[in-house]
């Protein structure tokens, strides 16, 4: 009788195969039954399958092609870079020409400093002149499309295409296997990928699924299921980038603001953990949002307040002493040339729980009463009850440990397994960095994999 593929050996009853067995780390024998075995449709072969059609993985893809390599991309989504299509207001803040690693977190901020250096904001910004993609900088080195959001797909999906890298949308992943060549080379071996499309074999896998965020395009656990499944550590993953929201009766006062946005100056932390930011806030009708408290939010820990400059770029005591000095107008009316009028008439309400009055004119005023009041405007601190959680956060913090990832490849301690973009424990600021994570992240991957999966060609 003859086998569907070299790896499997058969006995009269049986298929024998070896696996690799993570939970013990080490080759295990598997043994079918003989019709299972003959009933099995053939593998197709590929040098490594991406699973995750999104940013990070369609860019490594159409990198891993055109480098030589046959690559597979599965999705289970019948659409694309839905991430991409949504974000910047439908015009995609594709990167910042500011990118640091300063403007990451993880456990290990200075884990994304090899990635980032090897492929560039300018690095991409070539590709899309090359592309002919206009586009324009919006704010602190943000660049957008100037048309949509669509060019950056369309861009993506040629990479992929001068590579010929293949693309099964949708397809579901049921599981991943590694087979060991042998029991003496535990590192060697492949990957079965069980697929509704078949069973795909490959020498390498890269996981690029995301994180939890928006799970209304299609986020899910997958990524995080299959480290664990090879025994990598995790961090624990959580909102990021995401409006924080309040007790209710507490936040009665400033229900009123929802739809005010302003520029503040937010921070978190003290000494050597404090964050702070200086960017717009929005009040909505369950707490804050806006890019200060997006970019906040990723550093903010359950219990903990946050800070609030509401006028950052003015001395509002000089100013309402200078204003006591010479007007009979009401407090507010002062107070609404510092900050907008209906923040002044909300601020000034308050005074009773201050233990001042505020709602009088300003010439009646005790210089202690709008130093208070200049005070809980300026200093107001607050602590949040919680988020507006994975529906509304714009990425995932936490992920896959990058104590287990190599920082040059992005290959896991599971050998042949790489993971790339959200997934991991790398989360960027508001402002396009997460998008240059994921350029950065997958191109060091598929030069990891040519670099081996070519000389391994060679060899053979």
């Amino acid at each position: 009788m003859c086998c569907r593929a070299s790896r499997w050996k058969l006995t009269t009853c049986h298929a024998r195969r070896l696996i690799w067995w993570p939970a013990t780390n080490r080759p295990v024998e598997v043994l079918l039954p003989l019709r299972a075995a003959s009933t099995l449709r053939p593998m197709q072969n590929f040098d490594v399958v991406i699973v995750g059609a999104g940013a990070a993985g369609l860019f490594c893809a159409g990198v891993a092609g055109q480098l030589g390599l046959k690559v597979l991309v599965v999705d289970q989504s019948d659409k694309v870079a839905e991430k991409i299509r949504i974000s910047g207001g439908g015009r995609c803040n594709f990167t910042n020409l500011g990118t640091t690693p300063a403007n990451f977190l993880g456990n290990n901020p200075n884990f994304c400093r090899s990635a980032l250096s090897r492929y560039t904001p300018r690095d991409f910004v070539g590709l899309l002149q090359r592309h002919q993609i206009p586009f324009h900088e919006k704010h602190k080195g943000q660049l957008f499309c100037d048309r949509s959001a669509e060019d950056i797909i369309q861009l993506l999906l040629a990479e992929c295409d001068a590579g010929q890298v293949t693309r099964w949308q949708p397809c579901s992943i049921k599981n991943i296997v590694f087979s060991a060549a042998s029991p003496e080379a535990a590192g060697a071996g492949s990957y079965e990928i069980n697929s509704d499309r078949g069973v795909i074999q490959a020498r390498s896998v890269v996981i690029a699924t995301g994180g939890l965020s928006i799970p209304k395009i299609g986020a899910t656990d997958f990524g995080y299921r299959i480290a664990r499944q090879f025994g990598l550590r995790m961090v624990e993953p959580r909102p990021a980038l995401v409006p924080l929201t309040f007790d209710g009766d507490a936040w009665a006062p400033y229900a009123q603001l929802a739809g005010l946005s302003l520029p503040v100056q937010i921070e978190v932390g003290a000494k050597k953990e404090k964050m702070s930011f200086l960017e717009d806030l929005l009040f909505t009708h369950r707490g804050l949002s806006g890019p200060a408290v997006l970019q906040i939010s990723s550093y903010w820990q359950p219990g903990a307040p946050i800070r609030l400059n509401l006028a950052p770029n003015t001395d509002v005591l000089h100013a309402l002493l200078d204003a006591k000095a010479r007007s009979r107008k009401l407090i507010a009316n002062e107070l609404a040339s510092q900050v907008p009028s209906r923040l002044a008439d909300a601020w000034v309400q308050q005074g009773s729980s201050a233990g001042h009055n505020w709602q009088r004119p300003i010439s009646d005023a005790t210089d202690k009463a709008l130093a208070a009041l200049a005070e809980r405007l300026t200093r107001w601190e607050l602590t949040p009850t919680g988020t507006e959680g994975y529906k509304k956060a714009e990425v995932t913090a936490g992920g896959v440990d990058t104590r287990d990832l190599s920082s040059q490849t992005l290959e896991s301690k599971q050998p042949g397994l790489y993971f790339i973009g959200e997934v991991v424990d790398v989360t960027g600021w508001l402002g396009g960095y997460n998008f240059q994570w994921a350029w950065a992240s997958g191109f060091a991957c598929a030069q990891g994999l040519a670099a081996t999966l070519l000389k391994e060609r060679a060899n053979t």
